[in-house]
């Protein structure tokens, strides 16, 4: 059901909300059973007995003194029908019940209604004599500010949802802050270690998931160390491997230039890997504009010879960036247009005010890249269709997606309908 709250927190409201509510239902039933109704039989038994007592001591006889004594010791008035509805009968309200228990009392039937001006009165048409009506002030009924009942179930509903919402806020604030931390997690950072506090359960969730995030952070810190200590030693032979082809004799230059290579293709494989590795968490945020990276991306490029780039820039907000991270970004993309595209492509930006977001695109001509084959490329070590002639360790976009994410966007490949592949990088803007 749609209406119902995803959240835990909506959802303990609403179950508080609803207990709270049969509370008072199942409270307001005991009162009305076992305080109300006995204090409406009781109160209906005091008047049939006022009443019995008054025609015993002769009201129905022509002593029209009596009449005063009565209404000045008990307040009691005697009408005939027509008095009775000059007086207001007709606007008092009829209630059978109370009529019931009356007739029960008195022997006969007899009618009960009450008017709602104050102070109350009791309308009773006896038994004993039809055509009169006997009324009854009840001095006090009604009188108050309100309803007593109804102010104790304001203040117990006031109290009891005021209690749940500090309760809830308090169990969903830990909660929350995982939810945060592991959203860094998801984005390769390793959030500080979190406040130990909530119930018990909680305490034992946060304290594995910092665990969890210290283990997370050692394996990267090894693995880190791994990778440099492993390229570090690797480009010694390297470098060795290409002194000696140097020595070469002029007849085997064809030898060297295949050996220099595939020493610059291992050397780059290398870099691949230690940028990989390193994911740019040290360059702190800064404010930027994206086209000013576009086109400090383009000016460097625009020393080599049959490259063309074509900018379609619309104008952009500055938001906060990793400026030499998205940088590498352009420069994988580009190169990736060039090496595997066209010696032309076109880098689009635009901003999307919808949903908050900036974005920009590089496009080559090139043959682009089977459908089926696009969501893999974004894996480490996944390499395009061999008809574009992949080349290297099939990094270059896992190091992209990685940077990407760090920036809460995310990026998309696709081919274009006139060929060509086309790839877009999303951003939230920090406006």
């Amino acid at each position: 059901m749609k209406l119902l709250p995803k959240s835990a927190f909506g959802q303990t409201v609403l179950l508080i909300a609803i207990l709270l509510l049969i509370n008072q239902i199942v409270s307001l039933v005991s009162v009305t059973f076992y305080f109300v109704s006995p204090n409406v039989k009781q109160i209906n038994h005091l008047l049939a007995n006022q009443i019995k007592m008054a025609y015993v001591a002769g009201i129905d006889s022509k002593n029209s003194a009596l009449q005063p004594q009565l209404h000045e010791v008990a307040g009691m008035q005697i009408y005939t029908q027509e008095e009775a509805i000059a007086q207001g009968l007709d606007h008092a309200i009829h209630y059978q019940s109370w009529s019931n228990q009356m007739s029960e009392v008195l022997g006969g039937k007899a009618q009960v209604r009450i008017s709602q001006d104050t102070p109350f009165l009791y309308w009773i048409n006896p038994p004993q004599n039809p055509s009169t009506w006997i009324t009854i002030p009840m001095v006090g009924l009604g009188q108050g500010d309100g309803s007593p009942h109804l102010v104790y179930l304001l203040m117990i509903g006031i109290l009891s949802v005021g209690g749940s919402l500090i309760f809830v806020r308090r169990l969903n604030r830990p909660l929350q802050a995982l939810q945060d931390a592991a959203l860094l997690v998801g984005k390769g950072l390793v959030p500080k270690p979190l406040k130990e506090e909530g119930s018990t359960e909680l305490i034992a969730v946060t304290r594995a998931f910092n665990q969890m995030s210290k283990g997370i952070k050692q394996l990267e810190d090894d693995r880190a160390l791994l990778t440099a200590g492993i390229s570090h030693d690797l480009r010694t032979p390297l470098t060795r491997i290409r002194l000696a082809s140097e020595m070469l004799p002029e007849d085997q230059e064809w030898i060297k230039e295949g050996i220099v290579h595939d020493i610059e293709d291992m050397n780059e494989i290398i870099d691949q890997f230690i940028d990989y590795v390193r994911q740019d968490q040290q360059e702190c945020m800064e404010n930027g504009n994206l086209n000013d990276l576009i086109k400090e991306a383009v000016q460097a490029r625009n020393i080599e010879e049959n490259h063309d780039i074509k900018l379609n820039l619309k104008p952009l907000p500055n938001t906060l960036i990793r400026r030499v991270a998205l940088k590498r970004v352009l420069d994988n993309l580009i190169e990736n247009a060039y090496r595997y595209g066209s010696n032309n492509i076109e880098i689009s930006s635009a901003h999307n005010k919808k949903n908050n977001q900036l974005y920009f695109s590089v496009r080559d001509f090139g043959p682009g890249i089977p459908d089926d084959c696009i969501q893999s490329l974004f894996e480490p070590f996944t390499q395009g269709d061999k008809a574009r002639g992949s080349l290297g360790s099939g990094l270059g976009l896992a190091i992209i997606k990685r940077i990407v994410d760090m920036h809460s966007g995310h990026v998309t490949l696709e081919n274009h309908p006139e060929g060509g592949l086309i790839a877009t990088i999303f951003i939230s803007a920090n406006i």
